[in-house]
């Protein structure tokens, strides 16, 4: 989406006589887009005055295009500033510049050479402004049809324009060589650098006048070089074997797919499936194959960010460049509202029931039927006993009859139902089971004789000394949490967000470790719901809080006990009934990320002893 555009000439005309803000916020406004946050605001003023002073040269063309605020198609970001042109030899270039006004940095040994630490917000770790700039221009080369059609050259960098030389040695640190090689750093006494980078690849105006529109309006296709990557990808990654039912269901919907790639028509397929059995495993196959068999554009799609970056993180196996490569096939569903009919060939709706009508900040008319009005054939893989947030809508019968109003043909029924029990050591008696003990509902399995690890842990500290042994083994076990716990790091009210008896003391899962399930610096930190839901490991250390409890013969709730920095699962201000059931799905998802095992501490007595007394006893 091009938020604001125009000539060199114009821009700093614009510039020159302060209108360059009004500018660019008529253009958010025409473009359906609030933006009226004042430090932004200042941001524009005080970085375009810069990049002013940069093209400020009559060597570069005053017919040159200038962008400010270019969003990606089918991404939720902006690039900062962009420049086209053509060179000295009559090709046409996009000069890619993301723009930061730090005034410090330092290391940060958490960064993993993609985030250093800024004066961002007083203090904060932030991706390093290379990186950002190299990223994107490999979202737009990846996947941008007419860039490739026309060789057009993209050339990133990033203009930090108030740091000074005293830290040009973190911001070029080794570390981050990787990004700072494809995409140099410029700094505050690095203008006339910056000028020559320009110079280098804008020597004319771009021969082709409509070059932004095209790139902004053309198809999204993944080119050559990725479907072939991704190929490779799954290749020997065993977290993306298909079997027994996954693979049933993977031919029934790539039949499907082949229809509406050849008719043009719109369709619709629900696969419902209990946890482990498989879901998202062939979401994930499905988006390759479409790249790499039919050159098509899939996207695989959650509310919740973590299945996401995880399943980045497990595809390019360690590659920081592949997984930048494969960013643009995992987007957020808040670009959905802003796709065009069908302008997603196939659309992968993980974790389904997640979806919402109206999240903060969403600005369509709701996921699900936005999901369906933006793909041409849309997949939704669906458990509704894991709905977990008073504001989950997805259901079968809903994305059905959302389906029909949209015109798409809807898919579902037995031949699409994943059974095969993947996880709890294929144990469907576990899942029977734990919804008979959390008394979601009546089931035989009252007790559990099953050949699957689950242990009650007085002691949390145990708990966490034994599943760090099996996290040593494969970085295959993490502890989780319920909502009961506040987030005083986050908030900064302190280092620590869970104290239990016996000196246990833990945090959070940090709010930049956005692949918490699969780092392996990541097993100190629990997790919640949300950073576990549609991830799985060998063994799983669930701490369960005060919100559920036993008395009288019966496991209950209290809504009350979720703590009041949760602003995501609306329990605490839910309908007793919903609260009650949202509670009990929470757990009943925390229970079920375990492969091999799972061990449990409860802060309530009582529920610690109903629940072992349902378990083998154990002897020795």
């Amino acid at each position: 989406m091009i938020i604001y555009h125009g000539t060199k000439r114009e821009f700093d005309y614009q510039v020159m006589n302060n209108e360059i803000t009004d500018c660019i916020l008529d253009a958010f406004k025409r473009n359906g887009l609030a933006d009226n946050n004042p430090k932004e605001i200042n941001s524009w003023c005080n970085s375009l005055n810069f990049m002013r002073n940069v093209l400020d040269d009559p060597e570069i063309p005053g017919d040159a295009t200038v962008a400010v605020e270019y969003k990606i198609p089918e991404t939720a970001k902006r690039i900062d500033f962009m420049i086209l042109g053509q060179d000295q030899t009559g090709r046409d270039n996009i000069i890619i510049i993301e723009l930061k006004q730090w005034a410090m940095v330092r290391r940060a040994p958490e960064a993993k050479g993609h985030t250093i630490y800024c004066d961002l917000l007083g203090g904060s770790l932030a991706a390093h402004p290379s990186y950002k700039a190299y990223s994107y221009m490999r979202c737009i080369e990846n996947t941008c049809e007419v860039v490739n059609q026309k060789h057009v050259a993209l050339h990133p960098c990033a203009y930090c324009h108030n740091l000074s030389d005293e830290y040009r040695s973190i911001i070029n640190d080794p570390m981050y060589s990787e990004w700072t090689s494809e995409a140099p750093a410029f700094l505050r006494k690095d203008m006339l650098q910056l000028r020559n980078f320009v110079k280098n690849h804008i020597y004319l105006k771009a021969k082709d006048g409509r070059l932004l529109y095209e790139i902004d309006e053309g198809k999204i296709k993944p080119q050559k070089a990725l479907q072939d990557s991704l190929s490779s990808m799954l290749t020997g990654n065993e977290e993306f074997v298909l079997l027994d039912d996954q693979i049933v269901a993977f031919d029934i919907c790539e039949g499907i797919i082949e229809k509406s790639f050849a008719d043009g028509k719109k369709r619709t397929v629900i696969i419902e499936g209990g946890p482990g059995t498989g879901k998202s495993v062939l979401a994930v196959n499905l988006l390759v194959r479409v790249a790499k068999k039919y050159g098509r554009y899939a996207a695989y799609i959650t509310k919740n960010s973590a299945p996401r970056n995880c399943y980045k993180a497990l595809l390019a196996k360690n590659d920081p460049k592949k997984e930048v490569d494969i960013t643009t096939l995992f987007p957020s569903p808040f670009i959905l509202p802003e796709c065009k009919p069908n302008q997603i060939d196939v659309g992968l709706f993980d974790e389904a029931h997640r979806l919402q009508a109206k999240p903060f900040m969403y600005k369509g008319a709701d996921m699900l039927s936005d999901a369906i009005r933006a793909s041409l054939v849309s997949i939704f893989f669906i458990d509704e006993s894991q709905r977990i947030c008073a504001q989950d809508i997805g259901s079968v019968n809903g994305i059905a009859k959302a389906a029909v109003s949209l015109g798409s043909k809807a898919y579902y029924g037995n031949d699409l139902r994943l059974r095969s029990e993947f996880r709890c050591n294929g144990s469907d008696s576990y899942i029977a089971f734990l919804d008979n003990l959390l008394m979601i509902r009546k089931t035989e399995n009252a007790s559990f004789e099953g050949d699957f690890d689950i242990e009650v842990f007085d002691d949390p500290c145990l708990m966490r000394d034994r599943l760090r042994e099996k996290n040593a083994i494969n970085n295959k076990a993490r502890m989780v949490a319920g909502y009961c716990y506040d987030w005083n790091v986050k908030n900064g009210r302190g280092p620590i967000d869970i104290s239990l008896p016996g000196g246990f003391q833990a945090q959070w899962n940090g709010v930049t470790d956005n692949i918490w399930a699969v780092n392996p610096g990541s097993f100190e930190n629990v997790g919640c719901v949300h950073t576990a839901q549609g991830m799985e490991f060998d063994y799983v250390g669930v701490i369960i809080g005060k919100d559920l409890f036993y008395k009288d013969g019966r496991v209950r709730t209290n809504q009350k006990a979720i703590s009041k920095d949760d602003h995501s699962s609306h329990i605490r201000s839910a309908k007793p009934e919903l609260a009650d059931r949202l509670i009990r799905n929470t757990y009943k998802v925390l229970l079920t990320r375990g492969q091999k095992g799972c061990y449990i501490y409860c802060e309530d007595k009582p529920l610690a002893d109903y629940i072992r007394s349902h378990l083998p006893k154990i002897t020795g």
